[in-house]
């Protein structure tokens, strides 16, 4: 064979081979494709919660390049909103949007992630010690204990909560007593001992039951959630600030196996996703929350402080409730004693060294004498 035929020859096996190669990559270009998640909701679609959840779904989708997709249903597209866990855990959804505090039935210690005032501590101060002061470990033991395979993550700090939305303002602890009161996770029990008659109900539940008179008084979260649930349509006055709910974030849920199937680098998207989320909720609920409150003011709603009485009395049925609880579950136990001693360090620090707003905002907007 000549040189020009070799030359010419190799060069036919080289381009063999290149378009060889170029078929074999197609199909693994193919094989990339997108996971989808079906997420739940425990919350309205109108719900600046669901919102929330949408937004933590489109960090994670935009991150993950494709091959990952989140897709995000209102509360009651495939279970009702207290089902949601038990559909994660199974497999009916690969994953959710809710709170710690709706699962009290499961488990009574788990509302201590949200109801109560824990020590003392506000929401981020729970945040924190959920991750650096053993929360997530405790929390990782009670839904082992419940069988139930899920991946927990807490994130969201909200506001302290109202009191709640009223007929006529409530301006002593007498007035508690016998009330028909919506509230959920260890405020049922708070406020039991204080005297109300209490209906855990689901958020888009509370306004129908107001409305028709099934309950005279009602909490649910924050300005921006209660105007668009509907709160000032059917009740003008709000009492702020309360004990009960004073420390809540949100939990975004996974089906275990699901999640362990991800591949390392999109399990480090939905970490990082979650805090990124974290903090973009905690700076949109300032901007929404603090438009809505004026809006809400513009519709004609009443807002009065909580008086102290009511104040301390949420306290004293708080201790009584957790030394009664603390008595029946260990578990309930080993999370106040670890919640106790987080917040008696970080709270000395936070309390001396943060300086009173209130005053500087009094400076420049108060009323001049």
């Amino acid at each position: 064979m000549s040189e020009k035929k070799t030359v010419t020859s190799r060069r036919g096996m080289l381009k063999g081979a290149a378009v060889a190669a170029g078929a074999m990559s197609v199909p693994m270009v193919a094989m990339a494709q997108t996971t989808t998640f079906r997420f739940q909701s425990t919350w309205p679609a109108k719900d600046i919660f669901h919102e929330y959840a949408n937004d933590f779904a489109k960090k994670v989708n935009d991150m993950a390049g494709g091959r990952l997709k989140i897709e995000v249903l209102p509360a009651g597209s495939v279970v009702p909103a207290f089902q949601l866990l038990d559909a994660v855990a199974k497999g009916t959804l690969d994953g959710g949007h809710g709170v710690v505090a709706y699962w009290y039935g499961k488990n009574s210690a788990l509302a201590l992630w949200g109801s109560g005032p824990g020590y003392g501590m506000d929401a981020n101060m729970v945040l924190a010690w959920h991750k650096y002061g053993g929360g997530k470990a405790l929390m990782d033991e009670i839904y082992k204990s419940l069988n139930l395979d899920v991946a927990s993550y807490l994130y969201g700090p909200m506001p302290t909560q109202p009191l709640g939305w009223f007929k006529k303002p409530v301006t002593k602890v007498a007035d508690m007593k016998g009330l028909k009161f919506r509230t959920v996770g260890l405020a049922v029990d708070v406020f039991t001992d204080m005297g109300t008659a209490v209906n855990p109900l689901p958020g888009g539940e509370i306004v129908p039951a107001l409305d028709r008179g099934l309950i005279d008084a009602a909490e649910f979260n924050n300005a921006s959630s209660d105007r668009v649930l509907g709160f000032p349509d059917v009740a003008k006055n709000c009492m702020l600030q309360s004990f009960h709910q004073s420390g809540e974030q949100f939990e975004i849920l996974f089906n275990k196996a699901k999640l362990a199937a991800l591949p390392a680098e999109l399990k480090s998207v939905i970490d990082y996703a979650v805090e990124a989320a974290s903090a973009d909720m905690s700076w949109k609920a300032i901007d929404r929350n603090s438009q809505d409150y004026l809006e809400l003011k513009k519709a004609g709603v009443k807002f009065y402080k909580t008086p102290d009485p009511i104040l301390r009395a949420q306290l004293a049925s708080w201790d009584k409730t957790i030394a009664k609880k603390a008595g029946e579950n260990p578990l309930f136990k080993k999370v106040l004693d670890s919640q106790k001693a987080f917040a008696q360090r970080a709270c000395q620090w936070q309390n001396d060294y943060s300086v009173d707003f209130k005053m500087a905002y009094n400076h420049y907007f108060g009323k001049k004498s």
